[in-house]
């Protein structure tokens, strides 16, 4: 029997065939399995991408207009102090990343010293803005990655001292997801291009995941997990977990950001389901008892320690505490209970003499003092703010209406005198 022979043109068109049932095999799978493809036989990286549905982030509404909190007045006087009246030279990210989610970026003031929202959003997101500020003499803030914009963070001069703090202060503030943002050398990139390369960089056991979770949570949802570049998967339960280890003293600003970024993600999850059934009990019997805790350390004149988290013993074995680090205390527990069911607070009393001690705190510094800790400080303008119901920017515009800036006036003179007015005699 004679063997038959393959003639070129039957090998040729038998190749075509296979490369065509291969090439419909890879366009028909799915993207994962060509990803996979890319990366073992092509040794390409593959950059997973999590669909945004919203154009604007998620916000979490305070649940109360309490007066008895903060008045008018009280409140118009402690904004007059955290208006983020900054050198335009050499310019603090750190400093106006808190000035943006205090103030917005829809933030305008009438004295031309103090720096508008706008303004702010632009030094952060524009490389020519950054220069204009600091000059070439150090690294960029914005850095290009193969496939988005990192952030640079850190204690170096110019950089964003909390790793995700860009991310979520420009969220807060209401950054929209297509708003461009500029490189050093790349002009194709935007906000959505900073929280997939956020996303797909995270690591579970950063040392801050506070901003990370306030950023994801506040973009993704109905979305609760999501692939990092290296295929591991993370999801808001994990982050919850990871949220809630450890002891209390923990984490950024005296364990409070831990407090406030849980608390936002169970809101979250009342409307959209992020976490599972026993995660969420976990992270509500975690702020439990920190409502206990702080029930039971406060001062007598109003302010929680820093070390609140050894409760009774805070105040029967003291520490010395700079006064500084109580405002942190004070002002974030203040914060954090406004976007709070009422189950989770402390007795309301309490809530008022807080807001009492740290508007009398933040009020009695001058402006100059409270630069110095101005992220601090901000939190104490945000938190009052929430408390009746309203935001800075929004409460500022109006307020501007009947106190014109004069220039060279103190344009809250009212507001303090009605603040010493109401202060205890001694």
């Amino acid at each position: 029997m004679k063997s038959r022979k393959l003639t070129l043109k039957t090998i040729i068109t038998v190749q075509i065939l296979v490369v065509i049932a291969f090439c419909g095999a890879y366009t028909l799978g799915s993207k994962e399995s060509q990803q996979e493809f890319n990366n073992v036989f092509l040794k390409q990286i593959s950059y997973p991408e999590v669909k945004i549905d919203r154009k604007v982030p998620l916000q979490v509404e305070p649940f109360y207009d309490d007066p008895s909190v903060v008045t008018d007045d009280e409140l118009a006087a402690v904004l007059k102090q955290v208006r983020p009246k900054f050198p335009r030279k050499r310019m603090k990210p750190n400093h106006v990343e808190h000035a943006l989610r205090t103030w917005s970026i829809q933030s305008t003031f009438q004295d031309p010293s103090i720096v508008s929202g706008i303004e702010m959003r632009d030094f952060l997101i524009d490389h020519a803005r950054f220069l204009t500020s600091w000059g070439d003499e150090i690294s960029p803030l914005l850095v290009e990655e193969p496939a988005g914009i990192s952030i640079r963070w850190g204690s170096q001069a110019g950089g964003s001292v909390h790793h995700d703090h860009w991310l979520a202060s420009l969220t807060e503030a209401g950054i929209h997801l297509d708003e461009p943002v500029f490189g050093p050398s790349r002009r194709d990139m935007d906000i959505n291009d900073v929280i997939q390369e956020s996303l797909r960089d995270f690591r579970l056991d950063e040392r801050e995941v506070e901003w990370s979770a306030m950023a994801f949570g506040l973009w993704i949802p109905p979305v609760k997990q999501w692939k990092t570049v290296d295929g591991r998967v993370v999801s808001f339960d994990q982050i919850v977990k990871r949220l809630i280890r450890g002891h209390k003293r923990f984490g950024v600003c005296v364990g409070t950001h831990r407090v406030y970024s849980l608390m936002l993600l169970i809101r979250l999850d009342d409307e959209f389901h992020i976490l599972s059934k026993p995660v969420r009990a976990e992270a509500y019997a975690y702020l439990e008892r920190v409502r206990d805790l702080i029930s039971v350390c406060q001062f007598e004149d109003g302010h929680w320690p820093a070390n609140w988290m050894d409760g009774k013993s805070a105040l029967t074995d003291p520490q010395e505490i700079p006064d500084y680090k109580n405002v942190i205390a004070t002002g974030h527990h203040l914060e954090w209970l406004a976007i709070a069911p009422k189950e989770l607070h402390p007795p309301h009393e309490m809530i008022v003499k807080a807001a009492k001690w740290v508007i009398n705190n933040t009020t009695s510094h001058t402006e100059e003092e409270i630069l110095q800790k101005y992220t601090f400080y901000s939190h104490v303008g945000n938190a009052l703010a929430l408390w009746r119901k309203t935001h800075p920017a929004t409460f500022w515009k109006d307020w501007q209406k009947t106190h014109p800036y004069v220039p060279g006036a103190d344009d809250l003179q009212g507001a303090n005198d009605g603040i010493e007015a109401r202060k205890p005699k001694l």
